[in-house]
């Protein structure tokens, strides 16, 4: 167990009381403050999304993490957030979606209140107050009084109109809660972070207006927001509570315990011969949960990032290719007219590099991508499909995953968790009896199946989004995959 006494981490979970109630804005405004306050500051997302942490990397200087209770057990989210937490001075957590909301199912795992609870971390609730006076302490009181293990230790009101109205709701709401209300925004579109299809627009795309954006948060939130306090509140913690380091070091027990949690029963092997593994990062395509990488390198991978935009080739002398998500479908012209680069991953998967790639990856692979617009666009040609952008989402939230077949990842019969996000579907499917589909998904107990995923030899690519500390097996058998070449080539 890794219990520290001289460590309790400071922090604190910033939530809202729904989507778009404004705790991007707020954890933003945080960070930034902190930051020129002269606190070293570690961010992490509750959940899934990619996109927050981008804009979080951007602000604190440190790669934020996903913290995931749906897919990740509570000894695992408890190791990754001190792996990181220990060697910052203060972390904030950016909750997901209202403070309660997860999974749509009655049990508590994927919610930011989840989360809170298990690592002990104190609460600042997000109220968004347009057209709201005293009926905002209704609220309030709702949500601290919903589940009294989550302990909501300041309130900060978002879209406030003027003093006066924020006189009123703060007498309503401290009076009823007797929590204490630290501060406010006022409305101001000025400081609205642009939002498209897949939720806001990464940090990378907008890297020198995002620089103004957060200056224009942190500033205004400076004059209204007592600083202090946030501080005291991530302060006033108990020790962080212990738990077991599995997930970058892996011992017989740990398998056996893994597979007799059936959650994936995949390749046994504890050493993984250093294989170097290419790994697509530019505006295209830079989904990726930063622990994946570092469990990836921890189980011994060599990672050497590259351009689908703007290089040429792959780098040289590769074992394996892993190409995250992203938005290739906003760059289609770019993606095409880089016939080099797309003739040398088509070039890869025919000389059996393992290839793993995952949404966004998936769509780059295939033989042609159709827009937004209806505007076709030659993409790889790994498999032959085509990715079409519809106008409506065509798959969001958890997922459950069974293996159908053998492949770089797991083994047929194999389960595990993931999550998907996408408003692309495939279509054109050729028949080609080297086509297999990788696995059957639903979600629930009763979600209907579907089929998700592509296999063609020692090529994997599906619209789910796998997080390996939901099992660290995952990321040995994709390296073993990708170490065969390797293999092959000395015998």
């Amino acid at each position: 167990m890794v219990t520290d006494k001289k460590k309790y981490l400071k922090r604190v979970l910033i939530s809202g009381t729904h989507s778009g109630a404004g705790k991007t804005t707020v954890t933003l405004g945080i960070m930034s403050l902190l930051g020129k306050m002269g606190y070293s500051v570690q961010g992490f997302k509750s959940g899934p999304d990619y996109i927050d942490v981008s804009h979080h990397n951007k602000v604190t200087g440190n790669k934020s993490r996903n913290l995931d209770t749906w897919m990740i057990d509570e000894n695992g989210c408890r190791e990754l957030f001190y792996r990181s937490a220990i060697k910052a001075d203060i972390s904030v957590i950016e909750g997901v979606m209202g403070l309660y909301d997860g999974s749509l199912s009655d049990e508590p795992k994927g919610s930011s209140a989840y989360l809170a609870n298990i690592l002990k971390t104190p609460v600042i609730l997000v109220i968004d107050v347009k057209g709201m006076a005293q009926s905002a302490g209704a609220v309030a009181l709702g949500f601290v009084n919903y589940d009294r293990e989550t302990c909501v230790k300041g309130i900060i009101l978002n879209r406030v109109g003027s003093e006066k109205q924020f006189d009123a709701i703060k007498s309503s709401v401290e009076r009823v809660t007797k929590v204490p209300v630290i501060g406010y925004l006022r409305r101001d579109n000025n400081i609205a972070i642009p939002e498209r299809h897949l939720g806001l627009v990464p940090s990378a795309e907008r890297d020198g207006e995002n620089n103004d954006l957060y200056e224009r948060i942190g500033a205004q939130m400076e004059l209204t927001l007592d600083m202090n306090k946030v501080i005291e509140i991530a302060s006033e913690v108990g020790e962080f509570p212990g738990f077991e380091p599995r997930l970058f070091t892996l011992s017989h027990s740990d398998v056996r315990d893994w597979k007799n949690n059936s959650r994936c029963d995949v390749g046994t092997g504890l050493e993984v011969e250093r294989v170097k593994v290419a790994v697509a990062m530019d505006k295209a395509f830079h989904f990726y949960y930063q622990d994946n990488l570092d469990i990836l390198e921890s189980k011994g991978a060599e990672l050497l990032f590259f351009s689908p935009l703007y290089d040429r080739k792959l780098p040289d002398d590769i074992d394996g290719i892993y190409i995250g998500g992203g938005f290739p479908e906003l760059f289609g012209a770019e993606l095409e007219s880089n016939e080099e680069m797309r003739s040398s991953i088509k070039g890869a998967a025919d000389r059996g590099v393992a290839i793993y790639a995952e949404c966004g990856g998936l769509m780059y692979l295939l033989d042609k991508l159709i827009d937004c617009k209806g505007i076709s666009y030659i993409m790889c040609g790994v498999f032959p499909a085509v990715s079409m952008m519809e106008s409506r989402r065509q798959g969001l939230g958890y997922i459950n995953i069974d293996g159908c077949v053998d492949n770089i990842l797991c083994r047929k019969g194999d389960k595990f968790f993931a999550h998907e996000f996408h408003w692309s579907k495939i279509i054109d499917i050729a028949d080609n009896k080297d086509l297999l589909f990788a696995y059957r998904v639903s979600k629930g107990l009763k979600g209907k199946a579907k089929v998700d995923g592509l296999v063609k030899d020692n090529v994997l690519a599906s619209y789910a989004h796998v997080h390996f500390a939901s099992n660290p097996l995952l990321a040995v058998n994709l390296l073993e995959s990708m170490g065969q070449k390797r293999a092959v080539a000395k015998a």
